[in-house]
């Protein structure tokens, strides 16, 4: 029996790809409606600000129930913390969570996921099996028992994670209005 040995790179590149088909099933299935639907009374999403720009519900201590979170208020988590993560992994400074803001809408929004998925692309494309060895900048501060290859595999579970939180929110939105 002949087995091919598989790169970590190759391995968790693959598993982004696969991920981010996954995703691309419910971004190219949402509507403008879809966004701002709140599907309960208690719910996190975003909202107007008196300058027009648009700002996500937040607390810094996780409130007890947690908040249902709308499909906007989720675009705007991935494209928050995958920001910082890029920045991290490009070595630029990083944003802080007040400072990435929601494109807006929801055609903008998904525009917004898949520049940031063009630009982790590339990331992945220059990591080398070295690299995934490093200290991981972020999520963890740093902490030298968690390496590259962690954070990369911490982008595609969050990624998986909050892809199947819109896809069924989506697939809820669709019933109750069917």
């Amino acid at each position: 029996m002949t087995t091919s040995a598989t790169s970590r790179c190759a391995l968790l590149r693959w598993q982004f790809d696969l991920t981010w088909s996954l995703f691309e099933y419910h971004l190219e299935r949402l509507e403008p409606g879809d966004f701002l639907w709140e599907p309960a009374a208690h719910c996190w999403t975003v909202r107007r600000a008196a300058d027009g720009s648009w700002v996500p519900d937040w607390a810094e201590t996780e409130p007890d129930p947690v908040p249902v979170p709308t499909i906007g208020w989720l675009s705007w988590h991935i494209g928050w913390w995958w920001s910082v993560t890029l920045d991290h992994a490009e070595g630029r400074e990083p944003r802080e969570r007040t400072e990435v803001g929601w494109p807006g809408d929801g055609k903008a929004a998904i525009e917004w996921l898949r520049a940031l998925r063009t630009q982790w692309t590339a990331v992945l494309d220059r990591l080398t099996e070295e690299d995934l060895d490093g200290i991981a900048p972020f999520p963890w501060d740093d902490a030298p028992e968690h390496t590259v290859a962690h954070m990369v595999a911490w982008v595609n579970a969050e990624l998986m994670k909050n892809a199947t939180e819109i896809g069924q929110l989506r697939l809820l939105r669709a019933a109750s209005t069917a």
